[in-house]
């Protein structure tokens, strides 16, 4: 089986970057030429995780499938995941597939490629933290649907217990963490609403940062803005709190313990340990290295999103957020294109950072616009912030499903909660 572009990672990047190459080729050419290849059947937003884990985005209406998206966009799709890349004799080899029982149902197949895309996006990064595997992390849908599972038990389980209470620790002050807070409280406070009193419960969120602020990738008065509306919300911060042990009912800090029914780890990002197996140049967290063109140490196989270390302004780098994969995935898809049609497209990927938005609840935000008129930056919040932050969610569908259908799609979803209610308790 042979495609001129393979497509390893169905992610935001991965997945606009096919859909953008298969509709402009069209239906017969886009199918032969394009193959996107995911572990997962259904795709979902990762900045959405956050509400998944909380209840109050149900994976089964937001996932789009894969097999349907290809079919819209006229690419291909395999499911599988990558064990072994052969830059040499252009070889992609996806394992086996089994069921549940463990009996194979797909062999081990390999896909051979013209031209490859790695966008294989990252996880998080425990640094080595002596029990981090006892904590919940949200790296992907299945991810988040175990961690809400859990959350619903313990959520019955407070509502009956003698304290009445559910303890909560999140390792990592960045985006995830912060939304997770929020999200949790909302859901908290929509649950609540159900019960009878002598069933309510108090949740104790407590947010545990190493550096000096949360946020502290974004501008200091974003970070001051939403630690405030956090503790608000009751919300308890730390910072300058180093984790050196995660226990199943505790952190282990430098200034104590904290108790906490459930963890979870959202402190930085790092690349899968199986991209160093790749044959390609990878920095200390497993990106791999790519120049400006976002090729890698390999000709004609490029690397976006996460797992991908693209020099920005000198020494920095481009930060591993969604506006970026999708700037990549636009770029990449001019370049390949050209390709495709036996030209070339020759000016270097410009990343340009438009700003930053974080969800603090259902109705609030906070965020910074970079370049805006007169070249000035503003800052927003509350609900025009919100609004600007649900934007990125629905363009991100326009660009995999177009206008109309995500016009269709976003007002299916906004009557269903009308008729369901926003919180997911099943």
């Amino acid at each position: 089986m042979h495609f001129d572009i393979v497509i390893v990672g169905g992610g935001a990047g991965g997945l606009e970057l096919a859909a953008q190459l298969g509709r402009k080729l069209g239906a017969r050419q886009g199918r032969e030429r394009i193959l996107l290849v995911d572990r997962s059947v259904f795709h979902i937003w990762k900045p959405t995780l956050h509400e998944v884990a909380a209840g109050t985005l149900d994976a089964h209406q937001e996932g789009l499938s894969y097999t349907v998206l290809a079919r819209r966009n006229h690419f291909s799709f395999a499911l599988g995941d990558v064990t072994s890349l052969d830059t040499t004799r252009r070889l992609v080899t996806l394992a086996e597939i089994r069921d549940d029982h463990g009996k194979t149902l797909v062999p081990e197949r390999t896909v051979s490629f013209t031209r490859a895309v790695l966008a294989l996006g990252s996880g998080s990064n425990s640094f080595g933290t002596p029990g981090a595997d006892n904590a919940y992390v949200l790296e992907q849908a299945s991810d988040a649907q175990r961690f809400h599972n859990s959350l619903l038990s313990a959520f019955a389980r407070a509502s009956f217990s003698a304290t009445k209470a559910l303890g909560i620790a999140i390792v990592g002050g960045g985006a995830t963490g912060v939304e997770l807070s929020a999200e949790l409280i909302e859901a908290h406070s929509e649950l609540l609403e159900s019960l009878g009193n002598e069933q309510r419960f108090r949740l104790d969120i407590t947010l545990v940062e190493a550096g000096p602020r949360i946020l502290g990738g974004l501008p200091e008065k974003i970070s001051a803005q939403a630690r405030v509306a956090l503790e608000r919300k009751n919300v308890r911060v730390l910072t300058n709190t180093k984790v050196t042990e995660v226990r199943p009912d505790a952190l282990v800090i430098n200034s104590g313990e904290i108790q906490a029914d459930m963890i979870v780890w959202a402190a930085g990002i790092k690349a899968s340990d199986n991209n160093r197996n790749f044959g390609l140049e990878t920095n200390r967290i497993n990106q791999f290295v790519v120049n400006d063109r976002l090729e890698t140490s390999a000709s004609g196989v490029y690397a976006l999103g996460d797992c991908a270390a693209c020099r920005w302004h000198g020494d920095q780098f481009v930060p591993a957020r969604a506006q970026a994969a999708h700037q990549q995935a636009d770029y990449l898809g001019k370049v390949l294109l050209a390709a495709l049609r036996e030209k070339v497209y020759d000016a270097p990927f410009v990343y340009r950072d438009f700003g930053s938005l974080v969800s603090l609840g259902e109705n609030k935000g906070i965020g910074n616009l970079m370049g805006g008129l007169a070249g000035r930056n503003f800052f927003v919040e509350g609900l025009i912030a919100k609004w600007m932050y649900m934007s990125l969610h629905l363009n991100h569908h326009r660009a995999i499903l177009g206008t109309g259908k995500t016009a269709v799609l976003a007002l299916a979803r906004l009557l269903q909660q009308r008729v369901s209610g926003r919180l997911k308790l099943h």
